[in-house]
């Protein structure tokens, strides 16, 4: 090796971000595998690289003693004091056995070994970089789909939509532009894998921050989100700002803001709600569109009784019960939900 090396060290530190050091440790091991495995493995050896010419040397260490037993471990104090009179005995002598052939070898074995390690180091700054942004969305291209798992292309590696993750009814199509969720990263013989999400309530969440610079502000806040995917979401907000309308804030002028969010979920519906420390408020709020005649809670047991007008009742309970379960779920109580006639005849009852 030369200073030729040594310059592409330095080029791959630059333009990679991985550091040469890391690079020398990696060559370091894989050079001493390489003297054993081709000149003996009887030695105790370590190599040593000049980090400026890129000249390597092997080196035996062997430690001083009175009598030697092991001739490639040991060496005698009289011979030892011939190489420095400072020696002792139990002191560790370091001489050089660089092989006549070990250049070649020390080339080709860098070079195999350099190229592994400086993928090894650019997953883990891949790793590195993703693992701080989970719960993060971001915005990627179909690359492939295999056994229903979507590819993504991030930029600098890969991440993967499972069916877990996908939305239901969604199509998939090489070179289409999404924005996902990064729901987790985990480090895997092969690299790291980012695990993606179109499924996610965080994703709306994260959407409605990109697109409501009250959010991002922190002016309006969202208290919670419910959601099917591909079909329904529920989100409830408020302001902390009293001049400041959330759910005006939310939907933007003429409704730009949350038609762009539908519009990444390919026409998800989205009821925006207002978060209301009054439970009952907060639960009648919950079941909109539809209109709320009473709301009778039972603090301790998290249960409401919604009573609703008897034209409202198929709507405020919704389709397959899916406006009354959104809302269950957004307000995390148990809601039951009763037309005026019901409640009025069991009440009678």
């Amino acid at each position: 090796m030369n200073g030729d090396f040594i310059n592409a060290l330095l080029e791959i530190e630059k333009d990679r971000g991985i550091s040469k050091e890391i690079i020398f440790d990696a060559l370091e091991s894989a050079l001493i595998s390489s003297y054993k495995k081709n000149f003996g493995a009887s030695q105790n050896a370590e190599i040593e690289i000049d980090k400026e010419t890129g000249k390597v040397k092997v080196l035996a260490l062997k430690e001083v003693v009175e009598a030697i037993e092991n001739e490639y471990l040991e060496i005698d104090l009289y011979d030892a004091k011939q190489i420095d009179s400072k020696y002792e005995i139990g002191d560790i002598v370091k001489i050089e056995i660089t092989p006549r052939d070990f250049g070649r070898i020390a080339a080709q074995t860098a070079k195999q070994v350099v190229m592994q390690r400086i993928r090894d180091a650019e997953r883990d700054v891949i790793f590195d970089e993703f693992i701080n942004r989970e719960n993060e969305i971001i915005t990627g291209m179909v690359q492939r789909i295999s056994k229903n798992n979507v590819f993504i292309d991030l930029g600098k590696t890969e991440g993967v939509l499972p069916p877990s993750e996908q939305i239901e009814f969604e199509e998939y199509n090489q070179g289409d532009r999404l924005k996902l969720l990064i729901l987790e990263v985990k480090k895997t013989t092969k690299g790291p894998q980012i695990v993606l999400s179109r499924s996610h309530p965080n994703l709306v969440k994260r959407l409605f921050e990109l697109e409501v610079p009250e959010i991002n502000d922190g002016i309006v806040e969202i208290f919670s989100i419910s959601r099917e995917a591909g079909s329904r979401t529920k989100i409830a907000v408020f302001s902390k700002d009293p001049n400041v309308d959330p759910l005006g804030a939310c939907v933007g002028s003429k409704g730009s803001r949350v038609k762009v969010i539908v519009g990444e979920l390919k026409g998800e519906k989205i009821d925006i709600v207002i978060w209301s420390k009054d439970i009952e408020e907060f639960i009648a709020n919950s079941l909109s569109p539809s209109k709320v005649v009473k709301v009778i809670a039972n603090k301790d047991e998290k249960s409401a009784i919604v009573i609703v007008p008897d034209y409202q009742l198929s709507l405020a309970i919704g389709k397959e019960g899916q406006n009354a379960r959104l809302a269950a779920r957004l307000t995390n109580w148990k809601i039951d939900i009763k037309s005026e006639t019901q409640y009025t005849e069991q009440f009678e009852e």
